[in-house]
């Protein structure tokens, strides 16, 4: 089971961005989805996660401003992230849980400027 995050960058406050984890050796239409993320000198902590049935929770930072969503078909999950602010500087990771086990992306670095 393969990871592939993509579509972090730098933007300004305020700005959005639109993450992208696509899935490969596993179907994600089986699995429990999330995103983390890691700052600098921080821990990784929980952003959001999505079940198999399509039911979403997010960490109070992420609450109206982060959406996850999903694409059995093409295998992929998103993280569309609205109004960043400087303190959503991290590395994004995106996780897959299954009956097989848990598996990891690469992280994909998103850097906020004011």
């Amino acid at each position: 089971v393969q990871l592939q995050a993509s579509g972090g960058g730098s933007v300004q406050a305020g700005g959005s961005l639109r993450l992208s984890c696509a899935a490969s050796g596993s179907s994600i239409s089986i699995a429990t989805l999330s995103w983390y993320r890691q700052a600098p000198a921080k821990q990784r902590e929980w952003v959001v996660g999505i079940s198999s049935g399509g039911v979403t929770n997010y960490a109070d930072f992420a609450k109206g401003r982060f959406t996850i969503s999903r694409d059995n078909v093409k295998n992929t999950v998103y993280l569309q992230m609205n109004s960043l602010n400087n303190e959503d500087t991290a590395v994004y990771y995106c996780n897959m849980r299954n009956f097989r086990g848990d598996f990891w992306g690469q992280g994909t670095q998103v850097t906020i400027s004011s």
